[in-house]
């Protein structure tokens, strides 16, 4: 070999040292989070170790060796999956922000929406009548099916993921209308095929909600038959039942009922005891679900941590004056004979609907939520307060508010008991749900008001509950902000810190976690959250949004198999 060729040799054996050494340097991870004490979902003891991410999952959980793109400290913190909303009303704040600023601030990363309704199946009437029934938020209607509004929102983007049950109230009014009447053969055919296709699409199941009109209006048979197709393709049934008060467990009864004809799991949403005189039904409640449990069938529950529900007016009326829809009540509404006949059921219990303004009392209804500006500045003010001013009975009151204000008028209404809300959390079956928007404290949502949970249900839950009032272990409550959730709906690969499930990451401080939002002042941020990871991506960073928007829509498990 000549001096030339051994110089040559040199020169290409440094290269290939140099090039050694730099890809050994080259981070083996995205994100690495280290020092944590790791809550990984399962519900056994936590471990202090690290969490490595690459791209869009967790790649390694404990020790790990290899450094990260980004290093990130989590000494002191807990780390846990990100906490699944299982009843989200964010169908519409993450058009206006899609930042989910109120949720994210609280470690939720899954928004689960279609509580009845559901933003598709849409026809060309439904779509002209949500338009001019439109809130505070603007928007144009640019879908059509349950599947196109969820990639809408994935190509806008989006923080938190979204995923969504097709609405049994939305299938009913694509077919029938918003009347009192039964499907014919032929119209639950195509029932039952808008639900196949929903389930195609990625509908997490069927969900209803039989306590309001028009929903109310399905009968037990029209409910089993939708869930069955639902169930066909690995779905679920969730339902806001037909009573939460007076006749609690006979709407406990039905669910069961339609969970084994129809072949599909089900949960009840926000489970609750309404009305004083109810109370008691807890522990009758507890009964009826773990028997059908005992027998076979899985049946779990959702809630929030309040004694305060918020719906609209129409929860204060009878269903019948609302048939046909909220232009056809708002017309009935304005015959004398008619407003005489209702304010006579308002005041007493319904017999064939759940009258809310006879289990709260106007005293302790809060109206949170009208489109007339000039009735915003009634806003925070009980329904007792407002029929003061205006010099008329309550119940006249909340006739003319819906008529100005063409809407259902949001309302908080205080319905339950504080002693059942801490047995509730305590129960293993129990998942979490804030049933409200995910939102911001600015903009176009100041221009109504707002029940907390919007802002502090997971934090409350953490903060009072588990670590104030230990009622269950930390370990106990991730489990079920986590995993349980993700295993009732039937997500693979969420809900978990493990090697290849999605990098979806909350950090948080236990001992200072805690919600901050109250029935007085609403609009304020809980506390306590630090980081938060979406498929791999921080959308909150040192407490504040990024303005990252990694979220996706999470579909079920029809996805593209039920055609």
């Amino acid at each position: 070999m000549t001096g030339k060729q051994r110089f040559a040799r040199s020169l290409l054996l440094v290269a290939s040292g140099l090039a050694l050494t730099a890809a050994s340097a080259e981070p083996a991870y995205d994100v690495v989070i280290r020092g944590g004490t790791i809550y990984d979902g399962s519900g056994a003891a936590s471990i202090t170790g690290d969490v490595a991410i690459k791209d869009d999952r967790i790649v390694a959980v404990g020790k790990v060796a290899g450094k990260g793109r980004s290093e990130v400290s989590a000494n002191g913190m807990a780390v846990a999956p990100g906490f699944i909303n299982m009843l989200s009303w964010a169908t519409e704040s993450l058009i206006a922000d899609p930042r989910s600023q109120s949720d994210i601030r609280q470690g939720v990363t899954l928004e689960v929406m279609g509580e009845g309704w559901s933003m598709g199946p849409m026809n060309a009437t439904m779509k002209a009548q949500e338009t001019e029934r439109q809130g505070d938020i603007k928007y144009a209607i640019e879908w059509t099916s349950l599947g196109d509004y969820l990639s809408y929102l994935e190509r806008r983007g989006i923080a938190a993921n979204v995923a969504s049950f097709v609405g049994a109230a939305t299938v009913r009014i694509h077919e029938l209308g918003e009347g009192d009447v039964d499907p014919t053969p032929e119209q639950l055919t195509r029932m039952r095929a808008l639900v196949r296709q929903a389930m195609d699409e990625g509908a997490l199941g069927v969900g209803s909600s039989i306590i309001y009109a028009p929903g109310s209006y399905a009968e037990t048979d029209e409910l089993v038959a939708l869930t069955g197709e639902a169930a066909k393709c690995g779905g679920m049934y969730i339902s806001h039942m037909r009573s939460e008060g007076d006749r609690l467990e006979e709407a406990v009864d039905e669910l069961i009922e339609i969970s084994r004809r129809s072949g599909a799991p089900a949960e009840i949403y926000h489970l609750k005891m309404a009305g004083r005189d109810n109370w008691g039904k807890l522990d009758s409640v507890v009964k009826k679900i773990e028997a059908a449990r005992a027998a076979g069938q899985r049946i779990t529950t959702d809630m929030y941590t309040y004694t305060a529900g918020a719906t609209g007016l129409d929860a204060a009326m009878p269903t019948w004056v609302q048939a046909g829809g909220l232009e056809a009540w708002i017309e009935r509404l304005k015959d004398p004979a008619t407003r005489k006949r209702v304010a006579a059921e308002m005041q007493k219990p319904g017999s064939d609907w759940e009258n809310l303004y006879y289990g709260a009392g106007a005293d302790k209804m809060i109206l949170s939520g009208f489109k007339n500006e000039k009735l915003k500045p009634l806003t925070g003010k009980t329904l007792a307060e407002v029929a003061a001013m205006r010099g008329k009975s309550p119940e006249e009151t909340a006739m003319d508010l819906v008529v100005e204000d063409g809407s259902r008028v949001g309302t908080v209404y205080f319905l339950m008991s504080e002693d059942n809300v801490r047995k509730q959390v305590q129960l293993p079956w129990m998942s979490f749900g804030s049933d409200a928007a995910s939102q911001s404290a600015e903009g176009v949502f100041l221009q109504s008001g707002a029940h907390p949970r919007t802002y502090g249900n997971f934090a409350r839950l953490l903060g009072r509950y588990v670590r104030d009032e230990k009622l269950i272990s930390l370990e106990q409550a991730v489990y079920r902000l986590t995993t349980l959730p993700a295993t009732n709906l039937g997500l693979a690969e969420r809900g978990a810190l493990k090697p290849g499930y999605y990098a979806d990451v909350v950090i948080f401080d236990p001992a200072t976690i805690a919600d901050r939002a109250t029935f007085e002042n609403p609009h304020h941020y809980a506390v306590g959250v630090r980081d938060v990871f979406v498929n791999g991506v921080a959308a909150l960073k040192d407490g504040e949004p990024t303005g990252a928007t990694p979220g996706r829509a999470v579909r079920g498990a029809g996805y593209g198999k039920c055609r």
